[in-house]
């Protein structure tokens, strides 16, 4: 990849956490043809996400070189949830995480979601799916 390549893209490194592997393969695939990240972390699970995210706070050294920039995380999983994830991921105490943006992805209409995100964290947007280009040039 030359120079001129590698700046275009708009975030180094983004996560995805979602439940459904063809969402996570067709978000990575809308990431991709954006060009709006370098590399796309998947996950299908929220607690092995949050178990990569606190291994690479141990890593101090290079965490910040590959922590995402970006995280879109999905409300309806298994196990823990998405709004249980990001009550966990705002506990992690890393300079990381107060850079990292948090976008909720989801297929919920309820307003009361969208309250809850919200009194979670005042900095969280909230996407319905599909993931859109346009989507992504309006974050």
């Amino acid at each position: 990849m030359d120079k001129n390549s590698k700046e275009k893209y708009k975030y180094k490194h983004v996560m995805l956490v979602d439940d459904n592997e063809l969402d996570n393969y067709i978000n990575k695939k809308t990431l991709e043809l954006a060009f709006f990240c370098k590399n796309v972390y998947m996950s299908t699970s929220s607690k092995n996400a949050l178990e990569f995210l606190h291994n690479l706070e141990l890593t101090s050294e290079v965490s910040s070189a590959i922590y995402p920039q970006l995280i879109f995380i999905d409300l309806n999983m298994p196990v823990i949830d998405g709004f249980k994830f990001l009550e966990q991921f705002l506990k992690l105490k890393n300079d990381n995480v107060k850079k990292c943006k948090l976008i909720i992805l989801t297929s919920s209409v309820y307003p009361d979601d969208r309250k809850k995100a919200n009194s979670l964290h005042n900095n969280i947007t909230f996407l319905n799916k599909p993931l859109t280009i346009q989507m992504l040039k309006n974050i």
